[in-house]
């Protein structure tokens, strides 16, 4: 990442949006943030439950690593990635918006390690993206998704290492359904709850199809475990973390390939 002077038409650019994130430009500016940063602390809080996990998984560190993170919205956490070592971050997100803030932002602090394109996670593959990656993030997207399996099996797909999700959760039911007689029955493993964003699909941080499925953290464990994942854990929240984190209506899941 360059320490060296942006152009003043290039800062004007950065300046003049308001961002979900905030960035740092070489002369120590940040980015106009909604609600005055109001948003800042679930960021600061995924970020310090990502550094657990990345210690976990690299004792020695990342140097040498790639990463994609999927859903990379304007590509916060692929600019922390690379402050941290990593070598190779592909930056991927369905919105084109997105996908021209993340490079507007990495143009405007100098970094060039971090790969930006338009795709789709269900479309994602070798082919399209490269890979597979030694980290993939999988941060505020599953809860946004009509095919959250399917985006689970995408993520194991392209990991070769670590795998981090994070999203929202809604409560579990457990406990045994009638499968066909009442003589056979089946536990239930998770749930899922259906959420209506059709009329959001416009907003920037919503669907894009409008109908959601959002797991219960028990369901998103098993289905990660399911796709291929092993040593699949839920992630410690800091006790001054971001409070949807802290009383489990958010989580973080890692799981290792």
């Amino acid at each position: 990442m360059s320490n060296d002077p942006i152009s003043a038409e290039l800062k004007q650019r950065i300046l003049d949006k308001t961002w979900f994130y905030r960035f740092d430009l070489p002369d120590g500016t940040q980015t106009q943030r909604y609600e005055d940063g109001a948003l800042d602390p679930i960021h600061d809080t995924r970020l310090r439950m990502l550094d657990d996990a990345l210690k976990a998984c690299w004792p020695d560190g990342v140097a040498g690593k790639s990463a994609l993170d999927i859903a990379c919205h304007q590509g916060f956490f692929s600019v922390e990635l690379a402050k941290r070592g990593f070598a190779q971050i592909t930056a991927v997100d369905a919105r084109a918006d997105h996908v021209e803030d993340v490079k507007l932002i990495t143009q405007g602090i100098g970094e060039e390690r971090i790969q930006a394109q338009q795709c789709d996670v269900h479309a994602l593959s070798s082919d399209a993206v490269g890979g597979p990656f030694d980290l993939v993030l999988c941060f505020g997207l599953l809860y946004h998704l009509e095919n959250p399996i399917g985006a689970l099996r995408k993520a194991r797909e392209m990991c070769s290492g670590l795998c981090v999700v994070e999203t929202q959760v809604v409560p579990n039911m457990s406990g045994n359904v009638d499968w066909g007689s009442y003589r056979y029955v089946k536990p239930l493993m998770g749930t899922f709850g259906i959420i209506d964003e059709t009329y959001e699909t416009h907003g920037m941080e919503a669907s894009v199809t409008g109908i959601c499925l959002a797991p219960s953290t028990a369901g998103l464990m098993w289905i990660m475990e399911k796709v291929g994942f092993r040593d699949v854990q839920l992630l410690e929240c800091p006790e001054d973390g971001y409070e949807q984190l802290r009383f489990g209506k958010r989580v973080m899941v890692s799981g290792r390939v």
